[in-house]
């Protein structure tokens, strides 16, 4: 795709485009270190922020299948006395549609954008997140949608007390591994092994500083675009959760969710405009991704870069490309 070009010349990441089994495009672009010159490769590992809320959604809902959890679940059962702030009818599901109303601990459009709200070397585990997950409530449980990371936060605290296995092992257990994502894991930003690439929040400066050492529920895991074609094949195999639970979570549960696109939310997934898609994206400081599938010809378009920018101009023109097309 020579047009591509274009929009290439300064971005540093992956770009791959599958029709079910067949590749139709992938590439790496730039560098995934810039100290030392190495360059991306199509599976090399990167941060994918908020994309990580799906896989969270996904091992919450196998909790719900094997009747460890359900959706009308109170987070307080799980919570005990820890959050007092977090409103008492706060449940599973409303945790999962952004409309739970819970004071969010991370405003990606606050001053918390480039900052943890502890020091990155403090946010290893899930227990970890529980002090700086405490705010007040904003609204009324089940008013209205406002897209929160402290949902999945609390989400991915409530799946390990419920469940009694660490939530990296869980995601592990249930997710990545029933999907064959052999290159996704919640790693430490400070110790990342080969073939991963580094965030850069400017020319030279990496995001080490500007992110939790470790992820959890609403970010932070790190994977490649192989693996997300092999994510939305498995998972729309039933091969993660049964077929009637990834109806029921890509169903339209907000259908406007405050996007300048106006894209629908369901149960951890995007649902855009135009109706016959469901999309993964994260966003943070050093990480820009995006996954789109078509489920009716298995079409997905992924574009994953270690810039905060990087993603937008490549993912928005692939839409626009193959997704208008029959």
């Amino acid at each position: 795709m020579d047009v591509l070009d274009g929009l290439t010349a300064e971005f540093s990441g992956v770009v791959k485009v599958d029709r079910g089994d067949e590749t139709v495009f992938e590439k790496a672009y730039g560098l995934a270190h810039r100290g030392y010159g190495v360059e991306n490769t199509v599976d090399t590992r990167f941060a994918i922020g908020s994309g990580t809320k799906g896989l969270t959604a996904l091992a919450v809902v196998s909790l719900v299948v094997d009747g460890v959890l359900q959706l009308e679940t109170s987070a307080r059962q799980w919570l005990r006395e820890d959050l007092p702030l977090v409103d008492d009818g706060v449940t599973v599901e409303q945790l999962l549609a952004h409309t739970s109303g819970i004071g969010d601990y991370y405003d990606e459009h606050g001053p918390e954008q480039e900052h943890p709200p502890r020091p990155p070397y403090e946010l290893i585990t899930t227990e970890d997140y529980v002090p700086v997950l405490g705010r007040p409530t904003q609204y009324p449980p089940g008013e209205r949608f406002k897209y929160n990371n402290g949902a999945f936060a609390v989400l991915a605290l409530i799946a390990e007390r419920a469940s009694g296995i660490p939530f990296a092992d869980l995601v592990r257990t249930r997710v990545t591994e029933p999907a064959g994502m052999t290159d996704t894991a919640f790693l430490r930003s400070d110790e990342l092994p080969a073939r991963t690439a580094t965030g850069y929040v400017s020319d030279t400066r990496t995001n080490v500083f500007s992110l939790p050492a470790v992820g959890t529920g609403d970010g932070g895991i790190y994977s490649t675009a192989p693996d997300f074609s092999a994510f939305w094949k498995a998972l729309y195999a039933g091969e993660i959760v049964p077929a009637e639970w990834v109806s029921r979570m890509t169903a339209v549960v907000t259908a406007d969710a405050g996007t300048t696109e106006g894209d629908g939310y369901g149960l951890g997934f995007w649902l855009p405009a135009n109706g016959d898609t469901v999309m993964l994206e994260g966003y943070d400081a050093g990480v820009s991704f995006r996954s789109v599938h078509r489920p009716v010809d298995g079409l997905t378009h992924t574009v994953v870069s270690n810039t905060a920018e990087g993603a937008w101009p490549l993912t928005r023109w692939l839409s626009q490309y193959f997704l208008t097309k029959p």
